[in-house]
């Protein structure tokens, strides 16, 4: 009986010394891969939000950051899509084809940040920085088409969803530079 005691005790303590030493592991990883990026803490806190994050290499990592990016440029389209234009009057013509075009740029950042995705499994990493950086650019546009319309501001809402975007994709471009670095 004392002998199946300690069995059982030395089983559990292995296992978890193995799980410890794999979290530690993981969050070296994440650390040392947002150490290459402009937003650290961002970088870090994002990734550790995921659950994805405890089994993802650097690449893993990469991928977890554009979807997050994926999921921001896609939910401003449907924001822009959905809740701006229901709010115009059928009369402002103007201001519907500003959020219109607006949620198209936010879509094609989305869609640039897919390809990312393909050329990051496919380790072509010239070509996913060269989607991050038109994904980052998109928001841009859209803040230029409301400075185009004199008297229309650019609403806070959207200048905080671009600023988030930009960010994210700050963090992709470090990270794809780590993985150039490491490979």
């Amino acid at each position: 009986m004392a002998t199946s005691l300690i069995f059982l005790l030395l089983i559990t303590l292995t296992f978890s010394t193995s799980t410890l030493t794999s979290a530690k592991s993981n969050t070296t990883t994440i650390e040392t891969t947002c150490k290459n990026t402009k937003y650290y803490k961002f970088c870090v806190s994002a990734l550790k939000s995921d659950p994805r994050s405890p089994s993802a290499d650097t690449k893993g990592l990469a991928a977890i950051m554009i979807s997050v990016g994926m999921t921001n440029a896609n939910a401003t389209a449907t924001y822009l899509a959905g809740n701006l234009t229901s709010t115009v009057k059928d009369t402002n013509t103007v201001l519907k084809n500003v959020f219109k075009d607006c949620s198209d740029k936010y879509a094609l950042a989305a869609d640039s940040l897919r390809l990312t995705i393909q050329d990051l499994e496919e380790e072509n990493f010239d070509y996913a920085y060269m989607h991050v950086l038109a994904a980052q650019d998109y928001p841009n546009v859209c803040r230029n088409v409301f400075r185009r319309v004199k008297g229309l501001a650019y609403p806070v809402e959207i200048r905080r969803r671009e600023v988030s975007l930009r960010r994210i994709c700050g963090v992709v471009s470090g990270i794809l530079d780590r993985l150039v670095q490491l490979s």
